[in-house]
């Protein structure tokens, strides 16, 4: 079954709600640290453009939290996380940004599945309220979906 898309030829922007447990703080982190430009808020979330993608930090401190591993490639993955795929030079951009800011990552920034049809860039950090992001990258876009 093919996905619906409104857009032929164009990806539709997503949107994604998740639960912090200090809204200041993901101002600080999505805003400052990832560059996110900020929409709408209240005082109980604010929208973030990633990368024109809708996400929502909502405050929700009893929701919060990490979330289980699983291993790929030698790592402990978080389960439970989300993120972007970015085109290589703007992932090493990205890696640099994080670095400077101090992140701490779960997964430092590497290459995952190296010599085989899904080698990627990927690294893999968690927000202030323990939401897991990972940022990935492929030197050939077209080998997203290769097995």
């Amino acid at each position: 079954m093919k996905a619906p898309t409104s857009n032929p030829g164009m990806l539709s922007p997503f949107h994604l709600a998740f639960p912090v447990h200090d809204l200041a703080l993901a101002r600080q982190f999505y805003g400052e640290t990832l560059g996110c430009p900020e929409g709408r808020s209240s005082p109980e979330w604010i929208d973030f453009n990633f990368y024109g993608h809708q996400i929502v930090a909502h405050l929700a401190p009893e929701a919060t939290g990490t979330s289980q591993l699983n291993a790929v490639d030698g790592h402990g993955v978080p389960v439970r996380h989300f993120g972007i795929v970015l085109p290589l030079a703007d992932w090493e951009a990205a890696a640099e940004r994080l670095k400077a800011h101090g992140t701490r990552f779960v997964i430092e920034p590497y290459i995952r599945f190296k010599g085989e049809p899904g080698e990627q860039a990927t690294m893999f950090f968690l927000d202030p309220s323990g939401n897991a992001l990972e940022l990935k990258a492929f030197a050939d876009i077209s080998r997203l979906f290769a097995k």
